[in-house]
């Protein structure tokens, strides 16, 4: 199918065997042919100005023409070709500074020039992307963001993960990528299932999928009160299977017996007017006794199909619920536009003592409230509410500096330990009254002094 990006057209027929970070060139047609490698001549010297502040940007400095570059663009002319006749034309280029000049040609190339690199996917490139055209679906997680919950979160190849987000899939391919098909997975998700569109963009093998689960939100209370039941679906699609094929032999039994009444009645009256229409009349019987035939297995299938499909699907779900209901997960990530609080003082049920768990929000104000709620609860330490700066740089030779822009923000990460929670823990308010108590070591001196 045609692929449009940055405002280019192709096929990629021709990409298909080559390895990833080959870099192809857009010929006529929307075909990719490997770019070859052309060593750039630097025997030449370049005629470069001292600095920049003569040149009067007035659209008068480049003889060439839109027409004329739509002209070399028709005859078939390659886009280094139309740069270099840009430079040509240009009256203030060798007036430039060597760095403006190599801008201008960077500049140039990237429009002219049809050129693409095609590169494995990977947690990193996809962040940045979505980031950059669509952060909306991603709840505004910056990449920077991203990597700090992988750390913060200890994700590594055989942990027993719980991953809560609703940012399109991709903090689950995250944590997916970073555990290298070893270990196991449950993704929570709400309403009627999860969403993966980021997480097929990866391009996982088949294995690194066995092993992730999933359960739905609306289950998670009535698993931890013990009422959990998955009675709404099919137990097993044998009993099923076997009732619908009884019902469909006995409605085809009464089929056939129709049909032959139907050759019959239509045989005798075709003897009556000639051979010709008899036997008319009995194609297109035959013709609609194959029809029914036809859509009945059909509809048998797929009855048959999607039972099989629920039966599995109930399965899965047992499964899940066993994995959740030994408590025992390693960790516990939670990225999602709900209010955080509810959802992880439920979900840090499932998470064994002495792991971490983190909290993403675009907004500090829930994860403010969260903070407050689990300092109330306790069965948690080393509570932190962090938020990344993140300033990019150009790293070029003598010119070195920040970038002009910057973002914003990359929302905020509430971070933590588990611990076990003790049941018979006092309450609050004798906690403060003890507080406000002198300290047991001072007592004991003045004890000691009295006596």
């Amino acid at each position: 199918r045609k692929i449009i990006f940055e405002k280019q057209w192709f096929y990629l027929d021709n990409a298909i065997g080559h390895t990833y970070g080959t870099t192809f060139e857009v010929t006529s047609g929307g075909n990719l042919q490997p770019k070859q490698e052309v060593e750039e001549s630097t025997t030449e010297t370049k005629e470069a100005g001292t600095d920049n502040r003569n040149i009067v940007d007035d659209g008068k400095s480049q003889k060439l023409t839109h027409d004329d570059i739509k002209a070399l663009k028709d005859k078939g002319i390659k886009g280094q070709e139309i740069v270099q006749q840009l430079i040509e034309n240009s009256t203030t280029f060798r007036d430039k500074t060597e760095f403006a000049q190599d801008k201008y040609i960077k500049k140039k190339k990237k429009k002219y020039e049809a050129v693409i690199t095609i590169v494995k996917p990977s947690t990193r490139i996809l962040s940045t992307m979505y980031y950059a055209r669509e952060p909306g679906k991603i709840n505004h997680l910056r990449y920077d963001t991203l990597a700090q919950m992988l750390t913060l979160g200890n994700i590594r190849a055989g942990n027993k993960m719980i991953v809560m987000e609703t940012c399109a899939g991709l903090v689950l391919g995250a944590v997916m990528e970073r555990m290298g098909g070893y270990g196991s997975i449950i993704q929570m998700y709400p309403g009627g299932g999860p969403v993966r569109a980021a997480t097929s963009c990866f391009g996982f093998p088949k294995p690194f999928f066995d092993n992730l689960h999933e359960f739905p939100l609306s289950k998670v209370d009535s698993l931890l009160s013990g009422t959990f039941s998955t009675e709404t679906l099919p137990s097993e699609p044998e009993d099923n299977v076997l009732a619908e094929e009884e019902s469909n032999g006995l409605t085809d039994e009464k089929q056939i017996s129709l049909q032959e009444t139907e050759e019959e009645s239509t045989t005798e009256t075709a003897m009556e007017i000639n051979q010709t229409e008899e036997q008319d009349t009995m194609d297109i019987n035959v013709e609609d006794a194959v029809c029914k035939e036809n859509k009945e297995k059909e509809n048998k299938d797929n009855v048959r199909e999607k039972q099989r499909k629920q039966w599995e699907r109930r399965k899965k779900l047992i499964e899940t619920a066993a994995l959740l209901t030994e408590k025992n997960a390693d960790g516990l990530i939670v990225a999602s536009k709900f209010h955080p609080t509810p959802l992880l003082l439920s979900l840090l049920e499932f998470v064994a003592p002495s792991r971490p768990f983190v909290v993403y929000c675009q907004y500090k104000e829930p994860l403010l409230d969260c903070y407050t709620k689990l300092r109330e609860r306790g069965g948690v330490i080393n509570l932190k509410l962090s938020e990344t700066w993140l300033r990019n740089y150009q790293v070029l030779p003598d010119r070195s500096h920040p970038k002009l822009t910057m973002s914003g923000g990359g929302g905020y990460l509430l971070s933590g330990i588990t611990v076990v929670l003790d049941k018979g823990k006092p309450d609050s308010s004798h906690l403060e009254a003890l507080k406000m108590e002198e300290p047991s070591s001072k007592r004991c001196k003045v004890q000691d002094l009295h006596c």
